[in-house]
């Protein structure tokens, strides 16, 4: 069955088109960087679709097994999918140093912003929806704050949708740090896997700014 139920607003706009991937002998490089809190008590909150997405790629690629990397500050796995060797990365900071790790993780691999691919939730897209695009503001995100403070913006992104807020008078911290409700987790497996899909096509060429509606 088709997961689509919409696809609207596609630009063909590359973030590759002003860089090459970093290369290793000719391969292809690809960072993707998952956000969201370390430990058990975070693992289903809103805010850490992020790492659920990038364990849901790693499984489904069967990539390399998690290794924690303490210099890096990250949880690190590494495969070739194609023509491209993938990086996938989850920091063991906190969602607000976020940039810190992805930034040692890039100098250590020598990765640049054009081949790197965050992966996170966004409270102003409603939930279902994933939205991709290059560069841009934080929207009030604070691992994207703390990205664009020590990277720049202009890395690809993966917006998976956690909107609206609701009640709409709650803190945003309360509501991010939630557990996904019981019906929003029969749409998640949905939602995980068409985010692969869009890491895959990434690794087989450009990032192109989209907004697809899954239901």
């Amino acid at each position: 069955m088709n997961v689509y139920m919409g696809l609207f607003d596609r630009k063909r706009t590359s973030f590759y088109d002003s860089q090459p991937f970093y290369t290793i002998g000719g391969e292809k490089t690809l960072l993707v960087v998952g956000l969201g809190n370390p430990g058990e008590k975070y693992s289903a909150n809103r805010h850490n679709i992020g790492f659920m997405a990038l364990d849901v790629y790693q499984d489904a690629q069967q990539l390399g097994g998690w290794t924690l990397k303490k210099d890096l500050e990250s949880m690190i796995s590494i495969g070739q999918v194609g023509q491209t060797r993938v990086i996938l990365m989850k920091s063991t900071t906190f969602m607000n140093d976020s940039g810190r790790a992805a930034q040692k993780v890039q100098q250590y691999y020598k990765i640049s912003n054009s081949d790197t691919v965050v992966v996170y939730d966004e409270l102003d897209v409603d939930f279902g929806t994933i939205r991709t695009r290059i560069g841009g503001g934080s929207a009030g995100h604070n691992g994207i704050k703390s990205l664009i403070s020590t990277l720049g913006e202009d890395f690809g992104r993966i917006r998976v949708g956690i909107g609206p807020k609701k009640p709409a008078q709650m803190e945003t911290a309360d509501y991010v740090l939630q557990d996904f409700k019981k019906k929003e987790q029969e749409l998640i497996p949905k939602l995980l896997r068409e985010v692969s899909t869009i890491i895959d096509e990434v690794t087989a060429g450009p990032l192109f700014e989209q907004t697809l509606k899954v239901g």
